[in-house]
């Protein structure tokens, strides 16, 4: 049975969408193999880190989910740690996109002993985020930054995550805007967006 109701604070949604439809994660796998056999671009949250960063720079995905843009920052020529919640999401990464170092693991308690050139969180892996970890998961990234690094996010609007809560939190984490963009193609970022691509720098 479906279960319905808010969404409670500690709650992770995308574990709750699992425990509604355990074929949940399946199907997130195959969707993207299908936009891979049509062709589609997967690529361009990867294009823009690269433009970042020197050749093999150190790279955390964090909330990798399937492995697509750990698996091209890879085939770049970058060294790519890669982690996620989901152990099927992170079972089908080892297997379609090899390269990257795949890890099992909450944000919220990420503690890893590297530091990273860029901590990147794409694909609306913010929005799914317990509200109740939200600054603890940006403090993580924060923490996981060499010196210089920078941490990138980026998720739609209309998910549960208000873009000026979402900016309020990083401030409270110790992070510093750089650059908000709409779109990871380098669109400005305006009142109307309904997309934020961030880049921050640590305190």
């Amino acid at each position: 049975m479906t279960r319905v109701g808010p969404v409670r604070e500690t709650e992770n949604l995308w574990l709750r969408k699992v425990a509604e439809d355990p074929g949940h994660s399946q199907w997130y796998i195959e969707r993207f193999r299908a936009m891979a056999e049509r062709g589609e671009d997967l690529a361009g949250e990867a294009r823009f880190i690269d433009a970042m960063v020197p050749r093999k720079a150190r790279i955390l995905d964090a909330g990798c989910g399937s492995g697509r843009v750990a698996g091209a920052l890879a085939a770049a020529g970058h060294d790519v740690v890669a982690v996620d919640l989901d152990p099927q999401l992170i079972a089908a990464a080892r297997e379609d996109h090899p390269g990257p170092r795949y890890l099992v693991g909450d944000l919220a308690e990420l503690d890893l002993p590297d530091r990273f050139d860029v901590v990147v969180s794409a694909g609306n892996v913010l929005a799914f985020l317990a509200p109740s970890t939200r600054v603890d998961v940006l403090r993580r990234c924060a923490a996981h930054l060499a010196p210089g690094g920078r941490v990138v996010t980026g998720f739609g609007a209309g998910r549960g995550y208000e873009f000026d809560a979402f900016l309020a939190d990083a401030a409270s984490a110790g992070l510093t805007p750089d650059h908000l963009l709409g779109t990871w193609d380098l669109r400005p970022f305006t009142p109307s967006s309904d997309f934020l691509v961030a880049v921050f720098s640590a305190r």
